[in-house]
């Protein structure tokens, strides 16, 4: 591999340590271009929200600035993060099942342009919060129309029983919700939001979700003379991890969701005039490389080991989804992959493995492991376990990096204990 974005990598690791997070931001740039050129309509206004959970400092915050996109965040932390970036608050919609009055006052205080509320409890919180609002806050709905992408159960968002929106079946809520929106002088209501979950390969889900939401937007209108002017389709968005996966092309998928609307719109009779949709994963995840030093090389009767200087404290997902990743040695690229390694981290755990098994040339206590598609959900969901600090994070482009969050020191992690 030897570089990325055309830094060298063994010069990356001499500088900055490791674990190092280490994005591509030429890719991640040609990704947000291609989402602005491709999420195009004549019939639609179209907004491409960046879902920041998958990775949010002020660095990639700025980036989406200047791209044109919207930001989704989920918490007060988020918004900050936002603020201190420089970021347009109007742009910003506010998710999350479980806002706190806290967040929902700071995010009111801010300007925050759209709440995404999740149910009644919050759609009557809202209202009572914004009362005193010196501008007009924007809300969509948050339901569940009962579509399931099939993916990881932790991931999937749109089961009947899920903890996010209201699902279709519960009609009485949902109508009692967008009635306390709409009786409040501050509060506009859009329409409505949905998201069926992540990593999905088949087209036909969005279909699917489209379909549903239209058709329930024409039960709206016609029962209740609700007027559905906003639909978001959400997120879900796949990345290539390994060899076995094959995400939807950008121009592909958002051509089907834009012409299925359309579609949809002309059948059900409406006047649906904005179309949203939520990238997170599918714009990082595949610009982002993790950089591991090999420590330990242990041999039991059934595995080869390689232990790296990092693992779940910097990367959850192998434990919480069964994620899987592929890997390159750096400067062994060339030498035949003659080993089955199970490539494990560092922590109190025995589930702390990153790469269950993969082959790769033999390996030496120093090598430099590069895990790929690492650029979503790994620093965002980075802990503190075993006191391990958190990795710096480096962007590179056109052979240069710069530095965009420093590597956490001990004094850092201790800062705030009394």
């Amino acid at each position: 591999m030897a570089e990325i974005g055309g830094m060298n990598i063994r010069a990356l690791a001499a500088k900055y340590g490791t674990p190092l997070y280490v994005y591509d931001e030429g890719r991640i740039c040609d990704i947000l271009n291609s989402y602005r050129e491709h999420f195009q309509s004549d019939t639609f206004e179209t907004g491409v929200l960046y879902a920041s959970k998958a990775f949010s400092c002020k660095a990639i915050v700025k980036l989406i600035a200047e791209y044109g996109m919207y930001l989704d965040v989920v918490s007060g932390g988020e918004i900050y993060t936002a603020k201190q970036a420089g970021y347009d608050m109007s742009k910003i919609f506010f998710h999350g099942n479980n806002k706190t009055p806290e967040e929902i006052t700071y995010a009111l205080k801010e300007h925050v342009g759209t709440f995404v509320v999740d149910n009644l409890q919050e759609a009557e919180l809202l209202k009572e919060l914004s009362e005193n609002a010196d501008y007009t806050v924007h809300a969509l709905l948050r339901v569940n129309p009962g579509v399931e992408a099939h993916t990881h159960n932790y991931i999937v968002t749109a089961h009947v029983d899920s903890k996010f929106g209201i699902s279709f079946l519960n009609e009485e809520e949902i109508v009692k919700t967008i009635e306390v929106l709409k009786t409040c002088p501050h509060i506009a209501f859009d329409g409505f939001h949905a998201h069926i979950g992540s990593q999905i390969f088949d087209r036909n889900a969005f279909g699917e979700e489209i379909r549903k939401l239209f058709e329930y937007a024409k039960h709206m209108k016609d029962t209740y003379g609700t007027d559905i002017k906003t639909i978001n389709i959400g997120g879900g968005f796949a990345a290539r991890y390994t060899a076995a996966d094959a995400p939807i092309p950008t121009d592909e998928v958002c051509r089907f969701i834009l012409d299925t609307c359309r579609e949809e719109n002309e059948k059900n009779g409406l006047n649906v005039h904005r179309i949203l949709i939520e990238p997170g994963r599918s714009i990082v995840a595949e610009a982002g490389y993790t950089i591991y030093t090999a420590g330990g090389i242990k041999t039991t009767p059934n595995r080869h080991y390689v232990f790296v200087d990092g693992g779940m404290s910097d990367n959850i997902r192998p434990a919480l989804y069964q994620a899987e990743y592929d890997a390159v040695v750096d400067g062994k690229e060339n030498e035949p992959a003659n080993t089955e390694y199970t490539v494990a981290g560092k922590c109190c755990e025995s589930g702390d493995i990153l790469i269950q098994k993969i082959s790769l040339p033999d390996m030496q206590r120093g090598d430099l492991i590069v895990l790929k598609t690492t650029g979503a959900y790994g620093y965002s969901m980075a802990s503190h376990y075993n006191k391990l600090p958190l990795p710096a994070v480096v962007f590179v482009k056109d052979g240069t990096d710069r530095l965009v969050i420093r590597r956490e020191t001990f004094e850092h992690m201790t800062a705030l204990e009394v």
